[in-house]
């Protein structure tokens, strides 16, 4: 199956995507471009923000239909759909440029974070920045608030830290460096190509239950952390790409991870059975069985199913897709009530793998 390409509207390669509960897709691209689309990929809107910085994240509201929040060098605009060439609002609160935006549960609360490894929060109500949380000592490349819990959030950056926050305090709860962090938790031995990649952290993403986050670092390697209380646990780590990994992605109300990755590869892991066997008994099972499974292989849009031999304790993708360019963003969203997976890449066009097998 191949994938579907919406084409034709950016002119230079798409960073960011996000979509609307009912289905709209907003992009952002390299030089200030921004567009939203219909689910059918019909363009609906398009602007150029001034001074062509790269829009590098895009939300839409969950509680306004209409309202998009968009990052473009140190700016967040404020945007209604219906009409992008105006903005409802902007802020400069940001020092260096912004790469990712988070909203709150309740969307009182935006966080922003910088290439100075700044964290601002945005009080949107009183349009005023309420905290500004400086511990990353290098790019914080991902933010992310925890669903459930609109005081609590998390980020990681260049500096290969990944940090648990609550704002009632301006310091992080807890802190982990990941290449310190090493552990046997990791199921693989680094192959000699991998010794030079440090584990920078570039993206997050946090499961709906609000508990369970993912982390994708340059080593190519996947981490599921558990939030306890006022500290975490890596619960499992697992080689995922050869290259970095620029994407993690949480289903909705699911433990089914979508990864992307540098080496051009989109893949679907189900870390379910670790993350509540995990939660049954805190002590380690490791004497599993091996069992067959299928891994299906998408090459070029097409779908092999090949039965490997799983180790035990090991993870193996329930999907690979052999996409072919390096991942800016992914994003699962529905589209036509089916669920899908857009992807953003080094091209100017969005591309969507439908997973309604899964």
């Amino acid at each position: 199956m191949m994938a579907v390409r919406w084409t034709g509207r950016h002119s230079s390669p798409v960073l960011c995507l996000n979509a609307s509960q009912e289905g709209l897709v907003a992009s952002g691209a390299e030089g200030g471009d921004l567009m939203v689309w219909g689910e059918d990929g019909t363009p609906l809107g398009h602007t150029s923000f001034q001074g062509a910085d790269d829009v590098t994240s895009v939300l839409f509201s969950s509680s306004c239909l209409t309202k998009l929040y968009a990052s473009h060098g140190e700016t967040i605009s404020i945007l209604d759909v219906r009409f992008l060439k105006d903005s409802l609002d902007h802020f400069h609160v940001n020092e260096e440029e912004i790469n990712c935006l988070s909203l709150n549960e309740t969307e009182n609360l935006l966080a922003s974070a910088d290439d100075s490894g700044a964290i601002k929060i945005l009080d949107l109500e009183n349009k005023k920045v309420s905290r500004s949380l400086k511990r990353h000592s290098n790019i914080c490349s991902s933010v992310a608030f925890r669903p459930q819990r609109p005081q609590s959030l998390v980020s990681c950056g260049l500096d290969m830290q990944v940090m648990l926050w609550n704002l009632q305090k301006a310091r992080p709860l807890w802190i982990t460096n990941l290449q310190e962090d090493e552990t046997e938790e990791m199921e693989s031995p680094q192959s000699p190509g991998q010794l030079l990649n440090p584990a920078l952290a570039h993206s997050l993403s946090v499961a709906s239950c609000g508990n369970i986050f993912s982390c994708g670092g340059e080593d190519g390697k996947v981490r599921i952390f558990r939030v306890m209380g006022v500290k975490c646990e890596q619960e499992m780590g697992f080689k995922g790409h050869n290259l970095g990994v620029s994407q993690v992605c949480f289903l909705p109300e699911s433990y089914m991870l979508l990864t992307g990755g540098n080496d051009g590869k989109i893949m679907l892991w189900d870390v379910s059975s670790e993350v509540e066997k995990k939660q049954m008994s805190p002590t380690k099972h490791n004497h599993r069985k091996k069992t067959k499974r299928t891994t299906y292989i998408k090459q070029g849009g097409n779908i092999s199913a090949s039965v490997t031999d799983e180790e035990p304790g090991k993870i193996l993708p329930k999907l690979s897709i052999e996409h072919g360019e390096k991942v800016n963003w992914l994003l699962s969203a529905k589209i036509k009530g089916y669920q899908n997976v857009l992807v953003a890449d080094q091209t100017s066009c969005i591309s969507l793998y439908p997973l309604n097998e899964f």
